[in-house]
């Protein structure tokens, strides 16, 4: 798998790989009739979940059947209601047991689905980002992409910001791209990122000039698509 394009846009391999970890844990599975009202009403009530299911459907594009299927998963193997980052990088490890480190990335990737900064993953956490990646508009998924990248959260994109993505990324997947990459490819990414992205050349990307950016990308906005249909 190559990494070509990932400078632009960390949106797709994310999406591929958090539907790989819920395909794993059998979150998608379809769920029974029989089982709904179960998780109805376990979702009102959950311990370390204080939005019940009706204010979930209100603030994600998820039906009802959906959310409790997803539900009956995140429950399955987070019984306590909360996944701390090191069992989200154990989780991400298991994909990519060549690389040569995938808990630098995985530690970016907890930290946007985090949206309270409270070191902890909750179901309402889990949920609301997963409603971005599959189902939000394309300005919702770069929004979420550019916050990726946004390692402290100042608004701005920085070179030094950008390059710990980069390596990050390089560390997970190197290996594993034909032809091999060079070590001086994730500065070259970096260096090719702000071309295109910084319209003004301050040395800082803006939200706005990356929505700009990518709007005009081709394979960005086909990339926003493929997993729109996924549960």
């Amino acid at each position: 798998m190559g990494i070509q394009g990932m400078e632009l846009c960390a949106v797709a391999v994310v999406i591929l790989l958090f539907i790989a970890v819920l395909k794993q844990f059998g979150i998608l599975e379809p769920i029974s009739v029989e089982d709904g009202s179960d998780a109805e009403l376990e979702l009102s009530a959950v311990r370390h979940q204080p939005e019940g299911l009706e204010q979930l459907l209100a603030q994600t594009k998820f039906t009802k059947k959906e959310l409790q299927s997803l539900y009956r998963g995140f429950k399955s193997e987070c019984p306590s209601g909360l996944v701390d980052e090191e069992t989200f990088k154990l989780i991400y490890s298991q994909f990519f047991p060549k690389a040569v480190n995938v808990s630098t990335y995985a530690h970016f990737l907890f930290d946007a689905f985090d949206a309270d900064r409270n070191g902890a993953l909750c179901f309402q956490d889990f949920v609301i980002g997963l409603s971005v990646l599959l189902r939000g508009t394309v300005h919702q998924k770069l929004k979420w992409a550019f916050n990726l990248y946004d390692i402290n959260k100042d608004g701005y994109i920085t070179k030094e910001e950008m390059l710990e993505i980069m390596k990050s990324i390089y560390d997970m997947m190197g290996r594993c791209t034909h032809p091999t990459l060079r070590d001086s490819a994730p500065a070259e990414h970096v260096e090719l990122f702000f071309q295109k992205m910084d319209r003004n050349g301050d040395g800082v990307v803006t939200f706005e000039e990356f929505l700009e950016t990518c709007q005009k990308d081709k394979d960005i906005m086909s990339s926003m698509q493929i997993f729109e249909n996924v549960i």
